[in-house]
């Protein structure tokens, strides 16, 4: 804990009036969770807030009280801007490309750039919502039920459901304590990591017959064409990591989403304690921490593939 940086947070968001808050593109639940929640306490506390994602809320969020004020651009002027979950400026997209330097960074990624004018990083954390749900009250925020279930969002989905290996103890506190100030964790769980529309799952199926084995490393892909083919609406995996990260007798889970703008978007997720994939997505100019990371690539799917998977080898001693 920087009690400088808390402080001074919390002096700066007094004097905010007109707030915008952003976080990365193909937003994850931690994405949306930290924008949600950050934003609705704010605007409880009579402050001004647009909640920008340059893609939008996905539909699988969109059962969140609030999803529907998140926009995809800022309309008119603010005097504060904030980012959270974003280990580096790029990742919020072009249309913040002529923005000043954010106000405020929030991020539990380890490999944050640290680009904000106040910059509070705690990667021990299992999520940017986790930073929040402790930090909130500090700032004079209160956490309401919607403000609760956005954060545990964030919690449950950046976790796998409290199965990754960084989950701690005060993972746990934290979670029971968003409960008690009435999150609901039974239909959060469902809803965020269990529940898939038909053409989800269908992508999914194409990605899972694509499952691939070498070195410890198990990875799927999808393409373009299996996108179009299952009718799935999204630019993202539809969560296909989540199931990849439960197979067995591997160190490393990776997919592989063809993009249509002749990029690549990977991810990838450490299967054992000891590795930490973020220093692979690191290489390739991405971002995340031990335990899960991802990195957006130019070029040719077969070609970045092939690439990726013999550095990801190298990288980790596989």
């Amino acid at each position: 804990m920087d009690n400088k940086i808390i402080g001074d947070i919390k002096e700066r968001l007094a004097v905010a009036n007109k707030i915008v808050i952003a976080s990365h593109v193909r937003p994850d639940g931690d994405a949306i969770g930290s924008l949600l929640g950050l934003g609705l306490a704010l605007q409880n506390a009579g402050k001004s807030v647009q909640m920008i994602l340059v893609d939008g809320a996905p539909v699988s969020f969109k059962f969140l009280h609030g999803s529907e004020k998140i926009q995809k651009e800022v309309k008119g002027e603010h005097d504060t801007f904030i980012t959270v979950d974003c280990a580096d400026f790029k990742r919020v997209g072009k249309t913040f490309e002529n923005f000043a330097q954010p106000d405020i960074n929030i991020d539990h990624h380890i490999t944050n750039e640290k680009f904000g004018k106040l910059n509070l990083i705690e990667a021990d954390e299992v999520a940017t919502a986790a930073i929040l749900t402790n930090y909130l009250p500090i700032w004079g925020l209160n956490i309401t039920t919607p403000v609760a279930n956005a954060l545990l969002t964030g919690i449950i989905t950046d976790t796998l459901g409290f199965r990754t290996s960084n989950v701690t103890a005060s993972a746990l506190k934290q979670a029971a304590a968003l409960v008690e100030a009435g999150g609901n964790l039974p239909e959060i769980y469902m809803q965020s990591l269990v529940q898939k529309s038909y053409p989800a799952a269908k992508y999914w199926g194409a990605g899972l017959s694509s499952l691939e084995s070498k070195n410890g490393i198990v990875w799927g892909t999808l393409t373009l064409a299996d996108r179009k083919s299952a009718g799935y609406g999204g630019n993202d995996d539809a969560d296909l990591i989540n199931m990849i990260s439960s197979i067995d007798k591997h160190k490393v889970g990776m997919v592989f989403v063809e993009q249509a703008n002749k990029h690549v978007k990977i991810s990838w997720r450490a299967l054992d304690s000891k590795i930490d994939v973020s220093v692979v997505a690191k290489h390739f100019n991405g971002g995340g921490h031990a335990a899960a990371a991802g990195a957006d690539i130019e070029g040719d799917l077969i070609e970045i593939q092939k690439e990726v998977l013999r550095k990801t080898k190298d990288l980790l001693n596989l």
